[in-house]
């Protein structure tokens, strides 16, 4: 039972150890880098009582090792030692779907939805026009009802999620209305 990682993001892990000190006085020295690249090695002192440490703001697919100190003035401890490997940055939409088209609305739903996305912006307006509609989605819903469309036009779509950090990425794709009945 030794130093290892759990809930592994793109950028952050959760550090679990066994309890190994016991007086208040004891503390752990923590330090983590990603691996050959030393010179970022940040360090922080983690007080004798913990057993677990959320270190977040990695870097995306980056290894990290870690070392994780017991500093004791009754025992000697070896340090815990881990490399934690963080995972790929998922991006969102990495694809969007048209559905359920009829003539003056369509479907549209895209995916992965992530945590890191406060909201969807879908744009969307007939081609060849620059004509071009807003609409807002909170960033947990996956899907949404484009309406009060012109029957058999075709239309570009786009899904723009803004991260929280500020960031934004956009995926787009064409979507064509049904012929209406003739209402005269």
């Amino acid at each position: 039972n030794r130093l290892h990682a759990v809930d592994v993001t793109s950028s952050s892990f959760r550090l679990v150890w066994p309890k190994l000190l016991s007086q208040e006085t004891d503390y752990y020295t923590l330090e983590y880098a990603p691996r050959g690249d030393l010179g970022k090695k940040r360090t922080q002192q983690v007080s004798g009582v913990h057993t677990t440490l959320l270190l977040s703001n990695l870097a995306p697919e980056t290894t990290y090792e870690v070392a994780l100190i017991p500093e004791s003035n009754v025992h000697y401890f070896p340090p815990q030692i881990t490399r934690v490997t963080t995972l790929a940055e998922e991006i969102s939409p990495a694809q969007v779907l048209i559905s359920e088209s009829g003539p003056r609305s369509f479907h549209v739903s895209w995916a992965p939805t992530l945590d890191s996305v406060i909201s969807y912006q879908i744009l969307y307006g007939p081609l060849p026009g620059n004509s071009v509609k807003l609409l807002e989605v909170d960033g947990k819903h996956n899907s949404t009802v484009v309406d009060k469309l012109t029957p058999n036009t075709t239309y570009l779509v786009t899904v723009t999620a803004v991260y929280k950090s500020g960031k934004e990425k956009s995926l787009s794709a064409k979507a064509c209305t049904q012929e209406g009945e003739s209402s005269s």
